[in-house]
């Protein structure tokens, strides 16, 4: 069998062969010693070949080992636990034991290695969509990994890097959303297209893309702001418009006096008159058709101020006369509306500027009024004072003022608060007369009361009722004469005495009248008067004065006033008339 041949029977066997033939011993020398040269041939090659496997197994274990350390040094320290604690026995028991850590640790490697790739990529598409080198949606290239660093300590640096950077994006989505929505805002306030306008900085942020498409890139963000920017200029630029706008509808509507319906008809334009820019917000109400609407009411109302200019001047005219009039000024008013007249007839003036020049004037003209004011109103006092003190003398001659008719406790009342009045009258002539002289110095004009002097109003009467004074002490003297004339007289045949004659009567009590001027019976030449001003008609000058307040209404003394002068006058009656003769009136200290 094939199975128990060996060599040393085939040697026996070739020996026995050799006898048989009779090879001499150098013939079977040689074939044995190239028998044994073969031998070693083999050996040496199965030698060379046990060598070289040997060899590659230490390669191999070494690779295992430098790959094993390469690993553990990619992967980071904390790997080093995985690393096999066998380093002993055969190679193939080494490389055995090394092959399980090797072959996990290089699955973990290509793990962790994919897990690189993941963060990197997201990295890379980030930064591409910030700087806007990648389109939105577009996929970026595969990134080149450092498979020597494959830490978990440097994967955590790329996350955190990754989580930055998703925040950033996600502050930029919302910033890029918020502009949106401004552009929004303001292309409805200002009526226009906001899909053209908002996808003209960018396709993607169309409302029908979704927000994860639309581009965050600085560009786009650059180019949100300046529309924003722009949007707002224009929505400042276009409500200032429109309120000026506004403003004129306002003033025209006033000039002309312009029914409320008309102006509602432009609500929606004035409506936003006082607003700040923050608060508009209406859709629409910043439009340029709203504006060109309002433009072209403005032009018309402009053009139409023309036809009515001439009603509107005379309105202000009849407003400053009245101004003048309530601070008892004279003014020329005849030549002021021939002057308005020939000034628009002439067109030589803007409407604008008659109707700004004429405010003025009317401004002006309530500044004068404002610092006459104080002296008129104390005038209006002195005036009432005087009506009063001339109704006093008119009550103080009146010989039934006492007796029990109808009325007469209510003229006791006003005798008695007339009485304190007049008493008042010399103080307060004389700080009219303070006031009036501090007034004209401080403006270097002489204080003009329906065109008279108002001091020399004021001296006149200090002078007449002087005389007044006079007159009445010397109707007291002549009263007290009389008197001691009747006294010395002898009764008549039947015990009583004869009534002297009624005295003429004292004059009326001194007061300014309607025109300014004074009263104390017949004016003299000297009196200052505007009556003919007043009254003349074609003159065409405005007189301030009220004549509604200063007509009085004087009592009538009794038709039997006669009779009772000659019939004879009771004791009791004379030392109650001497009595309310010297004492009913005070004599005033003069300024």
């Amino acid at each position: 069998m094939a199975g128990d041949i060996t060599c040393g029977s085939l040697l026996q066997k070739l020996q026995l062969i050799w006898d048989e033939v009779g090879e001499s011993d150098e013939d079977r020398d040689k074939v044995l010693y190239q028998l044994d040269q073969e031998c070693l041939d083999v050996y040496k090659r199965k030698v060379d070949q046990a060598t070289n496997s040997r060899d590659l197994l230490i390669q191999a274990l070494d690779d295992s080992k430098i790959e094993l350390a390469r690993l553990l040094s990619a992967l980071g320290e904390k790997a080093i636990a995985r690393t096999p604690e066998k380093t002993t026995g055969t190679i193939k028991q080494q490389l055995a034991a090394i092959a399980p850590t090797l072959e996990q640790l290089t699955k973990q490697k290509n793990e962790r290695k994919r897990e690189f790739v993941n963060v990197q990529s997201q990295i890379d598409q980030i930064c591409g969509e910030i700087a806007g080198t990648i389109e939105v949606g577009e996929q970026v290239a595969t990134p080149q990994v450092n498979e020597d660093d494959l830490t978990l300590e440097r994967l955590e640096d790329f996350r955190s890097q990754l989580q930055e950077l998703e925040k950033e994006k996600s502050n930029r989505l919302e910033k890029v959303l918020e502009y949106v929505s401004m552009v929004h805002d303001l292309c409805t306030v200002l009526g226009m297209d906001f899909l053209s306008t908002v996808t003209e900085v960018h396709p993607s942020l169309d409302d029908s893309i979704g927000d994860d498409s639309k581009s965050i890139s600085n560009d786009t963000l650059s180019k949100l702001d300046k529309t924003v920017a722009t949007l707002n200029e224009d929505k400042k630029l276009r409500l200032s418009k429109l309120q000026e706008l506004a403003g004129q509808l306002y003033d025209l509507w006033d000039l002309m006096d312009a029914p409320k319906e008309e102006r509602r008809m432009f609500d929606h334009v004035t409506c936003n008159r006082l607003a700040s820019v923050d608060e508009v917000t209406a859709p629409g109400s910043l439009a340029l058709d709203l504006i060109e609407q309002a433009e072209v009411e403005v032009q018309r109302l402009d053009q139409l101020k023309y036809s009515k200019m001439k009603e509107i001047a005379f309105k202000k005219q009849t407003e400053l006369e009245d101004i003048y009039a309530g601070a008892h000024i004279v003014i020329d008013t005849a030549a002021a509306h021939e002057k308005i007249l020939a000034l628009i007839e002439a067109g030589n003036i803007e409407p604008s500027e008659l109707i700004a020049d004429m405010d003025s004037q009317i401004a002006k003209a309530k500044e004068e009024a404002l610092s006459r004011k104080d002296i008129l109103d104390k005038v209006e006092r002195w005036m009432s004072a005087c009506e009063e003190e001339s109704w006093l003398e008119d009550y103080n001659r009146d010989d039934n003022r006492y007796n029990s008719s109808r009325g007469a406790h209510l003229n006791l009342k006003r005798a008695e608060k007339a009485r304190i009045l007049v008493n008042k009258i010399p103080a307060l002539v004389e700080t009219l007369v303070a006031k009036t002289r501090a007034w004209e110095e401080n403006r270097g004009l002489s204080f003009m009361y329906d065109g008279v002097p108002l001091l020399a109003m004021l001296d006149e009467y200090v002078m007449l009722r002087q005389e007044r004074e006079e007159e009445k002490k010397r109707m007291r003297e002549q009263k007290r004469y009389i008197e001691q004339q009747l006294n010395t007289d002898h009764e008549g045949p039947f015990g009583s005495r004869v009534s002297p004659n009624r005295p003429a009567s004292s004059k009326k009590a001194v007061g300014p009248k309607l025109n300014g001027s004074v009263s104390n019976g017949t004016p003299p030449n000297r009196r200052l008067s505007i009556s003919g001003q007043q009254n003349g008609g074609g003159h065409g000058v405005r007189s301030g004065g009220k004549d509604s307040k200063k007509d009085t209404a004087k009592t009538a003394s009794p038709a039997n006033n006669n009779a009772a002068a000659a019939a004879p006058v009771p004791a009791a009656a004379k030392e109650e008339t001497a009595s309310h003769i010297s004492g009913a009136d005070p004599v005033p200290s003069t300024p």
